[in-house]
């Protein structure tokens, strides 16, 4: 058997900034995929231009069960860290909305990045090798029996992320090492992912696919967001979507505002007192596509003349346009999820070196463990946050 000082298994985001940095330690690191391509998952992301990181990231942007699991990561590795990497790079990007900092020319700018530095830190990467088995010897060290090699390791990080996107690799297994080591490993689900509609609903909703208006969508427990909504043939998407999902449970309504800068009810009342003989349907079509308002509201109330609504008429419907409440069927799951939420428990995880505290020398980092950022580059930002918390402790 071949030993190595650290292995790690996953060559995606969290795995190769993880490798770099205990190469540049002096470590001898080998990741190990079952892949073609590394960070298959990083080529697709922000539609092929990568949102890396976000200019302003904070605790709160995360859900994890320990809500202070990930302060101390994000505090020794900040975004301002990786943006200096990129620069140093001479990779060129831009902002867009929110603080997200996006690639101008392609995402395969960052996985060269990264492979780069594996590559001036001597780490290796092997790619196309499948994993057989894992296990800890009487020594202390890890055993990695792969289809072509067999190994002993004194460190072992898991970087093989989620359960999202399963076309791109996805898979269960660092959930089963991490049960076959006895750490807890919390329950999963899609992340970051569209609403799917009721039959009902299809057949009212379906013929608005394309539409986009500004919103702020409120979930149960009071989270909300204000971003784009956007109507699609099996449901519902857009940013604001994504992210409501993160703080959605099945069977539970979400409250969509659909004029987040207006106020309807002083709106209402001033195209009353300035065009009183208006129809309800342009007068409503002066703020929202008019498809989209001819599928939300009845016929015979949308022919009616503004002066000719009652005052329950014209409070219902500001409650209509403010606060209209929907319960949608489910998610899409996993197949279009960008994160998966839960994973391994990080109470059995050291939140400084991200190190199993009854395992010595296993270690998880990115997506695998119940860590989920918000859209916007925050999930690469815990990527990146972990990986070198790892990396410096391996």
């Amino acid at each position: 058997m071949e030993h190595i000082d650290v292995i790690i298994i996953g060559a995606g985001a969290a795995g190769l900034m993880c490798a770099a940095t205990a190469g540049y330690r002096g470590r001898d690191v080998l990741v190990l995929d079952n892949a073609k391509q590394a960070g298959k998952k990083i080529l697709i992301s922000g539609g092929g231009r990568c949102n890396f990181t976000n200019q302003k990231v904070e605790p709160a942007n995360f859900l994890c069960s320990n809500s202070h699991f990930v302060k101390s990561a994000l505090a020794r590795y900040r975004s301002s860290d990786f943006i200096e990497l990129v620069e140093r790079h001479g990779i060129e990007y831009h902002e867009r909305d929110h603080g997200q900092l996006f690639c101008n020319d392609s995402a395969k700018e960052i996985v060269s990045m990264l492979l780069t530095e594996c590559e001036w830190a001597g780490a290796a990467v092997k790619l196309r090798t499948e994993i057989r088995q894992v296990s800890k010897n009487a020594d202390g060290q890890f055993e990695v029996h792969t289809d072509k090699a067999q190994y002993t390791c004194q460190s072992l990080v898991i970087a093989t992320g989620g359960l999202s996107m399963p076309k791109l690799g996805a898979s269960p297994y660092g959930y089963h090492v991490a049960e076959q080591f006895g750490l807890k490993v919390l329950p999963t689900h899609a992340g970051l992912v569209p609403f799917t509609w009721h039959s009902e609903q299809k057949q009212r909703f379906e013929p608005l696919s394309g539409i986009a208006v500004p919103s702020t969508i409120t979930a149960k427990n009071g989270t909300q967001f204000s971003e784009a909504l956007l109507f699609t043939h099996r449901g519902l998407s857009g940013p604001a979507i994504l992210q409501i999902s993160n703080y959605w449970n099945p069977g539970e309504a979400i409250s969509i505002n659909l004029l987040p800068d207006k106020d309807a009810r002083a709106e209402i009342e001033q195209l009353l007192n300035n065009s009183p003989k208006q129809s309800l349907r342009n007068a409503l079509a002066l703020w929202l596509p008019k498809r989209l308002v001819e599928a939300l509201f009845d016929e015979a109330l949308l022919n009616k003349a503004l002066n000719q609504l009652v005052h329950a008429e014209r409070e219902q419907l500001a409650v209509d346009l403010e606060a209209w409440s929907i319960v949608m069927n489910g998610t899409e799951g996993y197949r279009t999820a960008e994160v998966t939420l839960g994973g391994v428990d990080t109470d059995a995880l050291s939140s400084k070196s991200m190190e199993a505290k009854s395992v010595p020398g296993l270690y998880f980092i990115g997506e695998v463990m119940d860590v989920s950022g918000w859209l916007g580059g925050f999930n690469f930002q815990w990527a990146w946050s972990s990986g070198v918390a790892a990396g410096q402790a391996v």
